[in-house]
């Protein structure tokens, strides 16, 4: 006889996924400087490893729908979060380069995975509730990535005791998991190739898949390389990653809880353009300052100004393919992805062997801003022009 199925079990169990996999987003920007002290790391082998996690999760992304929707999300986030755990306890015993390369590419691929088999848990749990349910996802991903950089401040940024930390997180969650009844597979599968041809030729798709390539090539640009740019500027390491955790998370976090409320009476659009355009001025604002002070008061307002643009755009996407909507959101998440590898590697390259020059590689972070002011004033017809098709239907 099947296990009765709990729907507050579920809700746990997609929190705590999302939690883990907000842990792991801010791991490689809070555990950077601690290794490349430790193994002499340049900064263009940093950004070839964020470009290794990049492509991680750029292939779990393309992968992860079918195998969900075939084998069952439990199957999905049982493996996602043994990968996890497997690349936490490897970057533990790291013995090099090679190695820290390893085992964020299995980060990247694990957390891909559980991102895609949580939100997907969650969605189902109750349909009529549905944005609110990843409303309430996303602030434990911003949780997580709070409490990252904050526990490296008060262990004295020691990479190997954090990355131990969170993989006997991520195990406890496997275990979790794996006791957990969730309903059985549906059979259906996340990407349908005969959609492909009517979502393609759609421009609006293509903008919002370029609007989160630019985004996320500037929230993960903040994970990753904030506190190595602030120790750069003489700022000293445990005040850079409370900076990180206190100031970029916990933005991220306060403004996800107060733009909900004004999604009510805004659109996502207007939204966007909003946070676009506060992106452009806090993010240059960052790059100009030393002051402890000053940086953790522009980082958190930063945090604030990103907090709604990657589920807003999701919401968005949702809008504008009511018939298409997993292929083409699947479509534009693994652009956002993509967007994550192209920016570490271009901001490891600028910067070159010197610390220093990071401040001149991050100014992709503005640009990429600005980029995204442009793209959301071309999507904004579109999209217009769809829900009066949709309000004439």
């Amino acid at each position: 006889m099947p296990a009765k199925i709990s729907t507050a079990r579920l809700i746990v169990a997609a929190i705590l996924a999302i939690f883990v996999y907000g842990v792991i987003a801010a791991m490689l920007g809070t555990i950077l400087p601690s290794l490349s002290e430790t193994f002499n790391l340049t900064p263009e082998q940093n950004g070839n490893i964020a470009l290794a996690q990049a492509l991680g999760l750029i292939i779990a992304s393309v992968s992860a729908g079918p195998l969900i929707d075939n084998k069952g999300k439990k199957a999905g986030l049982l493996l996602g979060l043994g990968l996890v755990a497997i690349a936490l306890f490897g970057l533990s015993n790291a013995g090099g380069y090679g190695s820290i390369l390893a085992a964020l590419f299995l980060l990247g691929f694990g957390g891909g995975i559980i991102v895609t088999a949580g939100n997907a848990l969650a969605a189902d749990v109750n349909e009529e509730r549905r944005a609110s349910m990843l409303n309430l996802l996303n602030l434990f991903f911003g949780l997580g990535g709070l409490v990252t950089p904050l526990a490296a401040s008060m262990i004295g940024g020691d990479a190997v005791r954090l990355a131990y930390t969170a993989a006997i997180l991520a195990a406890a969650t496997f275990i979790f998991h794996a006791t957990t009844p969730m309903p059985a597979p549906s059979g259906e599968r996340g990407f349908k190739a005969s959609e492909v041809g009517e979502i393609a030729g759609r421009g609006a798709l293509w903008l919002l898949a370029l609007f989160l390539f630019l985004y996320v090539a500037c929230e993960v640009g903040m994970w990753n390389w904030l506190a190595r740019h602030l120790t750069a500027q003489g700022i000293p390491e445990a005040s850079a990653l409370r900076i990180l955790s206190l100031g970029f998370a916990l933005g991220m976090l306060i403004g996800r809880v107060v733009v909900s409320r004004i999604l009510i009476k805004v659109s996502a659009p207007t939204v966007t353009l909003v946070s676009a355009i506060l992106m452009a001025v806090t993010t240059f604002w960052v790059l100009q300052t030393t002051d402890v002070t000053v940086a953790w008061v522009a980082v958190f307002l930063a945090g604030v100004a990103m907090a709604p643009v990657f589920p807003t755009t999701l919401a968005m996407v949702g809008d504008a393919f009511p018939k298409a909507t997993a292929t083409a959101m699947g479509f534009v998440i693994t652009c956002g992805w993509i967007g994550l590898a192209v920016s570490s590697r271009i901001i490891g390259s600028i910067a070159g062997e010197d610390p220093k020059r990071l401040q001149t590689a991050l100014l992709l972070l503005p640009a990429f801003s600005v980029a995204m002011i442009v793209v959301n004033l071309a999507l904004r017809p579109l999209l217009g022009k769809r829900k009066a098709q949709s309000a004439a239907a």
